[in-house]
């Protein structure tokens, strides 16, 4: 078994200064030889079992002396890989070191079906519709008491609490956001109601001017018509 990474995993190919020259893979875990060689660490304690000497010089190793690369190492866990479920469709490239973080939630990864007894692997996304077939299901309640009935699938991804927490936020976000529109639609009326009161007084107070006016009118043709006569 090649002790590097394989040259296939990674996106673009690799510098040639970070292959291995005994299994011509990526390095993965380097070390330094005296020497200033550097290989991939199972690939050289793989040869100085047989030899004691570097592969490249042949100078005499003491494995002692050998020192791990963890520059190289970070350097290399920066590299871009691909999923290795491309050919299945995963487009995602990431960097070496996360790779199995990825692979943690990749929608193609194969994984084993949950239901005792059942021996199928499917892609990740297919898992929830693989268990509502699957001859091994067995529903049952929520062991939470939410009344729900789940599957073995359902079961490992549903969290009732944090569903009826999540519902209940959903409700205040919007009972908020009702009593906000409220508040605005109120203050609309009151400035309407105090604009609509102030023209009324202004009203009231032009017909009591009017009025007063044509009373004085009215008076005076009175003292008019007796001057007359």
């Amino acid at each position: 078994m090649s002790g590097g990474y394989d040259l296939n995993l990674f996106a673009s190919p690799p510098d040639c200064t970070l292959l291995c020259s005994v299994c011509h893979g990526v390095l993965k875990r380097p070390v330094k030889l005296p020497c200033g060689h550097i290989f991939c660490k199972k690939c050289i304690l793989t040869w100085l079992a047989r030899q004691k000497t570097c592969p490249c010089c042949r100078k005499e190793v003491k494995r002692k002396l050998m020192v791990q690369v963890h520059k190289l190492r970070k350097t290399i866990g920066r590299l871009q890989v691909k999923c290795k479920n491309s050919q299945a469709g995963c487009c995602v490239t990431c960097p070496l070191s996360q790779r199995r973080i990825h692979l943690d939630s990749c929608p193609f990864e194969l994984t084993p079906c949950p239901n005792a007894g059942c021996m199928a692997r499917v892609q990740r996304a297919a898992l929830v519709e693989h268990g509502r077939s699957c001859g091994h299901s067995r529903q049952q309640r929520c062991p939470l008491g939410c009344g729900a009935t789940l599957t073995a699938v359902e079961r490992e991804s549903h969290n009732c609490y944090q569903e009826l927490r999540e519902a209940w936020g959903r409700r205040r976000a919007q009972g908020r956001a009702l009593v906000s529109r409220l508040r605005h639609r109120m203050r609309r009326i009151h400035r309407a109601t105090s604009l609509i009161r102030r023209q009324l007084t202004r009203l009231e107070t032009f017909l009591e001017e009017e009025e007063e006016e044509g009373m004085d009118v009215s008076n005076n043709n009175t003292e008019a018509t007796r001057a007359a006569v």
